[in-house]
């Protein structure tokens, strides 16, 4: 990815760099990267939620689903109304099956669909079950409707688009698309790549913590010895089992200075907690619970 290649070249950091969650080539927004033991969390925040803000051009259809692909006419959307349009997106919204466009990343047979498809060749895709939260109409200047989309990992926003299109009658394609937020991380709180640029030499001022991109898990704080069999990624005893709230809870543990440990994740046969991920931090995290 592009995106990825120029923040290498940015930050100097060619090893365990990574980025979680592509965005299509026509789009543009939030795309967290990752660097050295936060690499370890990509999965995390990849299957976290995202929300987009997408127009979609109606009237037609593209090869691409997108503003970049061949455009063919379909039907003047002149007539569409709110309600119809409204209509048509319900059935777009919960755990929906989406066959992926061609044009995507998606490997069959061993074969990337995009290679395929610029080859000139179309081949049966198999629908793929993804979750959409919600699909808000933010406004309708037909033939363009702008939409913000709340969705879960996997969804392609140019299906959506294409088909709408479709059961509308008229034909839609994805004409702009941002992706505002990816699995906790905000545009409002992003970083442009010409900001990190201008920080070449203090970039990493800009990292959060690591235990940031796992705030949806409760903070747990840990004594000095228990601290020290976490590093060495032993289980400890939970203690209090009554603030455990379901058998395979897990939580962000912390050392009596606050430094980031360890996720954990409760053992209710043994009444331990196990590490499952284990990091090294040397400073206290702002993200770590008070004493009590």
């Amino acid at each position: 990815m592009a995106a990825l290649r120029r923040v290498k070249r940015i930050t100097g950091q060619r090893k365990k760099v990574g980025h979680a969650g592509t965005l299509d080539p026509l789009a543009e927004g939030v795309l967290p990267i990752c660097f050295g033991q936060a690499t370890r969390l990509m999965e995390q925040v990849v299957s976290g939620w995202k929300r987009y803000c997408m127009t979609v051009r109606l009237g037609a259809t593209s090869s691409t689903y997108d503003a970049e692909g061949a455009i063919t006419q379909v039907a003047d959307p002149a007539g569409l109304t709110r309600r119809d349009i409204a209509a048509a997106l319900h059935g777009f919204v919960g755990v929906i099956e989406q066959v992926p466009p061609m044009y995507s990343a998606i490997k069959v047979d061993g074969q990337r669909l995009y290679d395929l498809a610029r080859a000139g060749k179309e081949i049966q895709r198999t629908p793929r079950r993804v979750a959409v939260r919600a699909i808000q109409i933010d406004s309708i200047d037909l033939p363009d409707l702008n939409l913000t989309v709340d969705c879960g990992r996997g969804t392609y926003l140019r299906s959506i688009a294409h088909d709408l299109g479709q059961a509308l009658g008229c034909g839609g394609y994805t004409k702009q698309l941002a992706r505002l937020s990816c699995g906790g991380f905000d545009a409002a709180d992003s970083v442009t790549l010409e900001a990190l640029a201008e920080s070449a030499g203090d970039w990493r001022r800009q990292l959060y913590p690591v235990d940031w991109a796992l705030r949806e898990f409760s903070p747990l704080l840990v004594s000095a010895a228990a601290a020290e069999a976490i590093r060495h990624g032993q289980p400890v005893r939970a203690g209090d089992s009554a603030t455990v709230t379901n058998d395979n809870e897990q939580r962000r543990a912390y050392d009596p200075d606050g430094i980031f440990l360890a996720l954990v994740q409760y053992q209710p046969v043994t009444g331990h907690w196990q590490p499952t991920r284990v990091f090294h931090s040397s400073e206290p995290s702002p993200y770590a619970p008070l004493p009590a």
